[in-house]
This record gives structure tokens, C-alpha cells and sequence, in this order.
């Protein structure tokens, strides 16, 4: 049985190895080729696609879309050099603190009310969540 995560990394590692040597026969290194222009509009394709399934398809549907919203995802940060971890560690300082707060201190630059002691949890949970 495969551990929570382990499919994102495995997946983020193939991503940077198509970056690293890129093939012709690859999706995901001609994506990386067209840079964040292509990146990114793939990126809204896949959000607005999770949206519309979300409002009016099946479940399936929904895991589906939201699979190659990831997908996409993991594509833009390794374009980036971002590496998935720090999208994770963003997440986990975000834990545990109102998004209301959150969204605030972005505006003002001031740093949110940060509880005095924060759950770093395996995956996020909607209790506490920012979004």
C-alpha cells in the first residue's frame, strides 16, 4: 500500500527528469518548452474544467479534472524551479491560522496571529485551512 504523498513525489521526480532531458515523445517536455505561457493556460484549462465538473458531473469526474489540475501544477513549479515541498511548507505555516486573518496580513504585509503551536498535518485538513 502506497503512503499519502508518494504518488505527488514520484510524479514531481518524472516532471524534473523530462526538465532535465527532455524527450520528443513527451507531453510533459513540450509543455515545459513552451514555458509558463503554455504552462499556464493549460493550468486555467484544468481549473476552470475541475469548476465546471464540480457543478455538474460525477465524482470520477471531479477526481479526474482535479488529477490533471496536479498534473499541470507539478508541471508550472518544476518550470519554475519551485519544488513541491515548499508549496507543502507554505500550506503548513498557513495551518491553523483563519484565512480571513491570512488574507488580511497579505494586503497589510503584516504577519498573521500565528497560534502558539501549529499542527504540521500529512495532508491538509478543511479545519483551520486557508483557502
Amino acid at each position: 500500500m502506497r503512503r499519502f504523498g508518494e504518488t505527488l513525489e514520484n510524479l514531481e521526480r518524472v516532471v524534473a527528469a523530462r526538465k532535465d532531458d527532455p524527450s520528443a515523445r513527451s507531453y510533459t517536455s513540450r509543455l515545459l518548452a513552451g514555458g509558463v505561457p503554455a504552462i499556464g493556460g493549460k493550468v486555467k484549462e484544468e481549473a476552470g474544467e475541475l469548476v465546471e465538473a464540480a457543478a455538474r458531473e460525477s465524482d470520477d469526474r471531479v477526481i479526474s479534472e482535479a488529477a490533471d489540475l496536479v498534473y499541470h501544477m507539478l508541471v508550472l513549479l518544476a518550470c519554475r524551479g519551485v519544488e513541491l515541498r515548499r508549496v507543502e511548507d507554505e500550506l503548513a505555516r498557513r495551518f491553523g491560522i483563519s484565512g480571513l486573518d491570512e488574507k488580511a496580513a497579505r494586503r497589510t504585509g503584516a504577519a498573521p496571529d500565528t497560534p502558539a503551536t501549529v499542527a504540521t498535518p500529512s495532508r491538509p485538513s478543511t479545519d483551520g485551512a486557508s483557502s
